[in-house]
């Protein structure tokens, strides 16, 4: 597909570039940009030269774009990541002054419905991790990935990224690789320390190359990925019992809640998590009705003395 014409720099390429090399982003972000540009491209080509002239491309132009979206169906959380996407690249590009004006400044987002994170109560994450299953290197494997996802609240691309050499398991840390390629330590449980102790003896039954560093590994010896782990989850969960279909993000989400619910602090969780922004981290202060009264009968000093009132 072209984006440019005759030898003039290819806009696109560029900004692709400046994620990946500048700001870190893992190769799976930088193609999802890739995409939604190019899905944006083919539209906005149709009304003038599309990303091949980006100067040209105006505010009407992306309107049209957005409600084609909208016509096909596409969820309003979809339309936003598109637009979101539309927004960097003008902002890359306003930056270099490759652009004179942005076509996106004055569009508004679509509004969303607040979702608050699925979350499993304490009781059913605990029964998760201590799910009884044959203890031969996969099922060993497994539990360690289990541990570690709701144990450290790694992201589920943070576990399947460790190497040997992150992993300290005498001081039950873990060097992590989040977003934008920023390191942060993140401690281990008891657990999860013993369950990854457990599983790298029994890590050669995979077969790995010699040169692969790897601790999760799938059955034939690279590292495990994405699906094989979100698969591994959905499997535990289902043999725990849970009553939801669950994903490796929301034991994830789980850790996040519980240590809030535990009482600590919303920084320490926000480091914990590896997010830039603490508004991220606030999503998970919210808390179900019974559990506010709980907190609220047992510190309220008057709380206490409310069936002691007489009748009036």
């Amino acid at each position: 597909m072209s984006w440019t014409n005759g030898h003039a720099p290819d806009p696109v390429a560029l900004f692709l570039l400046y994620l990946d090399a500048q700001r870190g982003y893992s190769p799976a972000t930088v193609a999802a940009y890739g995409t939604d540009l190019e899905g944006a491209h083919l539209f906005l080509g149709r009304r003038s030269k599309g990303f091949d002239a980006p100067g040209e491309v105006t505010k009407a132009d992306i309107t049209a774009y957005l409600a084609d979206l909208h016509r096909r169906g596409l969820a309003k959380s979809s339309v936003c990541r598109k637009l979101s996407a539309l927004r960097a690249f003008y902002r890359f590009l306003r930056q270099r002054k490759m652009v004179v004006e942005d076509p996106c400044a004055a569009l508004a987002n679509p509004k969303l419905p607040k979702v608050h994170p699925k979350v499993l109560n304490v009781d059913q994450a605990i029964h998760l991790v201590e799910t009884e299953i044959t203890l031969d290197p996969e099922g060993l494997r497994d539990l360690a990935l289990l541990e570690v996802l709701y144990g450290s609240g790694l992201r589920v691309s943070e576990a399947l990224g460790l190497d040997f050499a992150h992993v300290d398991l005498d001081q039950k840390l873990v060097r992590v690789l989040g977003k934008g390629r920023k390191e942060r330590l993140v401690p281990l449980t008891g657990p999860a320390a013993e369950r990854l102790a457990r599983y790298i003896e029994q890590r050669g039954a995979f077969a790995p190359a010699a040169r692969e560093q790897a601790v999760f590994l799938g059955k034939r010896g690279g590292r495990l990925s994405r699906k094989q782990a979100d698969r591994i989850v959905k499997e535990m969960a289902v043999r725990s019992g849970a009553p939801c279909s669950i994903s490796p993000h929301t034991l994830r989400h789980s850790f996040a809640s519980h240590m809030l619910q535990a009482g600590a602090d919303l920084r320490s969780v926000q480091e914990l998590l590896g997010h830039s922004r603490i508004s991220t981290t606030q999503r998970y202060t919210h808390l179900d009705l019974a559990q506010v009264m709980r907190v609220y009968d047992a510190a309220h000093p008057l709380a206490a003395k409310k069936d002691e009132i007489p009748d009036s």
